[in-house]
């Protein structure tokens, strides 16, 4: 979230953001309520400080009575007005943080203002799309030839946007994974295996919660009455963001690289009726993502930003797929997001590129959420800035790299990058 104390200072900054982020929110209104709770907490301290004072005259009264006796009298009577304020005050505090984890971060100047998806502006464009001299057939007749899924077992099992991978489908799936993280892990990344389940907290330092609960699915009735509720997680992210929460790094050991690997699932809120065919937008996926924390610093943020985006162009270009990079406007930024890469990659049975990778950076934001600090040289304690980049997500993948692969004969060959984790394969070839 953004540190309060700039939206004090910054007010028309920050609603010039949530209008070009399109985010609904009364600035106005959290800085009154804000003032509130700012007067109310000086009436409790004063309070406080009251009782602090009149405990020690009582003492200090001594063997004098009618000392004693009003100074006991206007105690109880600061403890009553106390016993009023201090639920007031939880109760301020308590509206005034909801309202700050709804509060979008500042774009970046180079972000391109817009509505939605549609006013992405292309940044740049990688590889030609193949003239492949016969009518290229979509990822799931592809598939279905080569035997790699089935769609309507897994719908029976699971309901819709449900998949069930078979064959070389599975084979190609772990072996798409285990290059990425091989690929990520050989520039100095750490490999983590995370949960699938988190706290909620992990999701309000993300800062997919609040806005974005409606796409989590929740575990109802787990643990104890007082144990915390928990969540599946839609990336590695999430988990990621948690596990250093509360804690302060020491400045020396960043920046801190992770390659994290976990079961993903998203409930798709929203979109009725897009993407329903395949493996495009599915409930339950894998994926390999990046994650970096690092100082407190914009430069710093930037250059990583910029070597998160290579690492993935590095994963495409090795999976021989033309790609274009779009550099997301304003309207189709997440909340938390100061700027934001989307690789997309060319379908030839759509004839349209599609995203496959999304590179973004928030600066504090998570941080403050999620209360992960650092000491920097100076011996003074900063928030850290986060960052996080798509690796590989299947079996999304699988689509555009069936179908750039595929052959007149009905077979696909297999990149020469990825073939050393198929056994040395070369290609997929139709089931006799």
């Amino acid at each position: 979230m953004l540190d309060l104390a700039f939206i004090r200072a910054n007010p028309d900054i920050v609603k010039d953001a949530a209008t070009r982020k399109r985010v609904a929110i009364d600035i106005d209104h959290l800085l009154a309520l804000d003032t509130r709770t700012q007067e109310l907490r000086r009436q409790v301290e004063a309070a406080r400080a009251r009782q602090n004072q009149l405990s020690k005259d009582i003492q200090a009264a001594g063997k004098d009575q009618e000392a004693r006796i009003a100074a006991i009298e206007a105690g109880r009577a600061v403890a009553a007005e106390t016993k009023v304020l201090e639920p007031q005050l939880r109760d301020l505090e308590v509206e005034l943080r909801d309202l700050l984890l709804r509060v979008p971060n500042i774009p970046d100047a180079s972000v391109p203002t817009g509505r939605d998806e549609s006013e992405n502006v292309e940044f740049k464009k990688v590889g030609t799309p193949r003239d492949f001299g016969f009518t290229p057939q979509d990822h799931v007749a592809i598939m279905a030839r080569l035997d790699m899924l089935d769609v309507e077992r897994g719908v029976r099992v699971a309901g819709s946007r449900s998949y069930i991978l078979k064959g070389d489908g599975v084979r190609l799936e772990m072996a798409l994974i285990q290059f990425a993280i091989d690929r990520i892990s050989q520039k100095g990344f750490t490999p983590l295996s995370v949960p699938a389940l988190a706290r909620e907290f992990c999701f309000i330092g993300n800062s997919q919660f609040p806005r974005g609960k409606d796409q989590v699915y929740a575990l109802e009735g787990e643990g104890e009455a007082d144990e915390p509720q928990l969540f599946l997680v839609g990336t590695a992210e999430v988990a990621i963001t948690g596990m250093h929460s509360g804690e302060i790094l020491d400045g020396a050991e960043l920046p801190i690289k992770y390659v994290g690997v976990s079961p993903c699932f998203r409930k798709e809120a929203g979109t009725y009726g897009k993407d329903t065919k395949g493996i495009m937008r599915v409930h339950q996926f894998t994926k390999v993502e990046q994650y970096i924390i690092c100082q407190n610093d914009h430069e710093e943020s930037v250059r990583w930003h910029e070597a998160l985006l290579a690492n993935a162009e590095d994963i495409v270009t090795a999976l021989e797929m033309p790609y274009h990079v779009v550099l997301v406007c304003t309207g189709d930024l997440g909340d938390g997001q100061v700027k934001k890469y989307d690789i997309e990659c060319w379908v030839p049975s759509e004839g349209a590129y599609r995203e496959t990778h999304s590179d973004s950076y928030f600066h504090d934001y998570q941080a403050r959420r999620a209360n992960v600090r650092y000491r920097d040289a100076e011996g003074k304690v900063r928030f850290v800035h986060t960052l996080n980049n798509t690796a590989l997500a299947s079996p999304r993948i699988m689509i555009p790299l069936l179908e750039n692969h595929q052959q007149a004969d009905g077979s696909v060959t297999i990149p020469p990058a990825l073939r050393p984790y198929l056994g040395g394969q070369t290609e997929f070839r139709p089931k006799r």
